[in-house]
């Protein structure tokens, strides 16, 4: 069972036939909607409207309380006052006295970046009448900051695969030189680059709509990266990933969409976290769903900027119960934290851990290039 506080945003879900459960809630009404999925692939759902009272404190969306999380720790909040005058300020006590953060304003997002332990946290707001509210948030921080392969953007082991509509399999008899789709790829770019060693990606063709992929094999199968795990004991051990990347193209507006996807294989199970940001197809975020092979409109924006670099961090994990959950997605330093959970798919005979980049053609399949600069995945 589960519960969307808006469309498409699951804010909780549990095994089973029933639930009890708190969410913390900013004031505001929200269209929850209560949703079972049974064994059978069929589900039924229930509304419910509700009030959270605009009432003066601090509310804290993320990390919750009691919970266990990695570095680096997003929080998120905001806060409600009686002064007529509002709210000034808000920051983060990682111990008693210990100010990490502190921004203007009614509302803060972040990151830090704490060593593994327990922390008593406090959120804070001060307002402009000399008054202050504080809530204590606890977290254990587990595992730390893993291990990075970087600048992967200038790494061996890329292959770019076309793909042509209705089904946007592989074309096995697409050539990089077309005419179908075309594409090419070109590493230590100097300019624009933000390290000297960007790499370009270009896509073509004349069929409207065709794609190309660009995969690479970290961990495991046909690793690049020397870590072929033949002894299948090594992939099975990882859990949370981070996709981090810069991008740059003169002009996005001719990205159907960018696809920016993590992918675990092993014991027959495939994890795919695809996370798709469509450009001229819409502005916003898809991520996709492994058992129904479709995507699935998050209703968050995507506006990356042209002629300008645009940074992007991905964070999902493999849960416990081998779930799907998408963390968070942070375009141009805002973070929107889904928390959403997908069961997986399979895979037979794949074995690793590999990364995406997709680029889509748009409805006159017009040629567009970007590129990608300190491409780092970060797993642990």
């Amino acid at each position: 069972m589960g519960i969307y506080t808006a469309p498409w945003q699951l804010a909780y879900v549990v095994n089973g036939a029933s639930l009890n459960t708190s969410l913390t809630l900013s004031p505001g009404t929200y269209n929850t909607t209560i949703t079972e999925w049974d064994n059978c692939g069929d589900s039924t759902s229930a509304n419910a409207t509700i009030t959270v009272a605009n009432g003066a404190g601090v509310y804290v969306t993320a990390p919750g309380n009691n919970s266990s999380v990695t570095s680096p720790v997003n929080f998120t909040a905001t806060a409600v006052s009686n002064c007529s005058k509002g709210v000034a300020s808000m920051g983060i006590y990682t111990a008693p006295y210990k100010l990490a953060y502190v921004t203007n304003g009614a509302s803060l997002n972040t990151k830090l970046t704490l060593s593994p332990g327990t922390y008593y946290t406090t959120v804070q707001e001060w307002d402009n009448c000399g008054g202050s509210i504080a809530k204590p948030v606890t977290i254990t921080v587990t595992g730390g900051t893993g291990s990075t392969f970087s600048a992967l953007q200038n790494s061996g082991g890329w292959t770019g695969y076309g793909e042509l509509p209705p089904n946007y399999a592989i074309c096995d008899y697409c050539k990089s030189g077309g005419p179908q789709v075309t594409w090419s790829m070109w590493q230590g770019i100097k300019s624009p680059s933000l390290s000297g060693k960007a790499a370009q990606y270009n896509i073509g063709g004349t069929t409207d709509y065709a794609d190309v992929l660009w995969n690479n094999h970290l961990i495991g199968d046909l690793s690049s990266q020397g870590m072929p795990d033949s002894n299948h004991t090594l992939v099975p051990t990882f859990h949370n990933f981070t996709y981090d990347v810069y991008f740059y193209g003169n002009n996005l507006e001719l990205a159907q969409a960018l696809e920016f996807d993590i992918n675990q294989f092993f014991d027959g199970l495939g994890f795919i976290w695809g996370t798709e940001c469509i450009v001229s197809g819409g502005h916003v975020w898809d991520v996709w769903d492994n058992v129904n092979a479709k995507w699935v409109n998050t209703g968050v924006a995507c506006n990356p900027l042209s002629n300008s670099w645009n940074h992007l961090v991905v964070q999902v994990q493999r849960t416990s119960s081998n779930q799907l959950l998408y963390q968070s997605i942070t375009l141009n330093g805002k973070t929107t934290n889904l928390n959403w959970y997908f069961n997986p798919g399979s895979a037979p005979g794949w074995w690793g851990i590999t990364i995406n980049y997709q680029m889509d053609g748009n409805s006159k399949q017009q040629a567009y290039s970007v590129n990608l600069d300190n491409l780092n995945f970060t797993y642990w």
